[in-house]
């Protein structure tokens, strides 16, 4: 279809090399937050409490920042640039999600607020 470029091999293992890496960021968060979930709720069932070791000790939503490094890797890995623009408006997605789950933890589950004034950063450590 002509979405592909005509890439260097380099190009390739630089986007496999970076899914690696996103991957198990994303593992290292969930195995790090025993009540990582798709969903934003509070486990209060389970005695939901704040995850502060592993990445949790740098910013507040690693898993999220390990998916973007995935999303971003895969058209680069692929050869196409044309899922840049995906991965852009997905990135997009999730920052606006985080954005939305830090409010609810906040407001929701005890110990988020000085937890989130100790570790300043969402998604990259001293930006944002």
């Amino acid at each position: 279809f002509g979405w592909s470029i005509n890439s260097n091999i380099l190009i390739h293992i630089t986007g496999l090399v970076f899914y690696f890496l996103g991957s198990m960021l994303f593992t290292w968060s969930m195995l790090s937050n025993k009540y990582f979930s798709t969903m934003v709720r509070i486990q209060i069932e389970r005695g939901h409490k704040v995850a502060i070791s592993g990445p949790y000790k740098y910013i507040r939503h690693p898993g999220y920042v390990g998916f973007i490094i995935m999303v971003f890797a895969t058209p680069l890995s692929l050869g196409t640039l044309y899922a840049l623009l995906m991965s852009g408006i997905t990135t997009i997605l999730l920052i606006i999600r985080t954005s939305l789950e830090d409010k609810t933890l906040k407001n929701e589950l005890d110990g988020y607020l000085k937890y989130s004034n100790k570790v300043k950063y969402k998604l990259i450590p001293f930006i944002w």
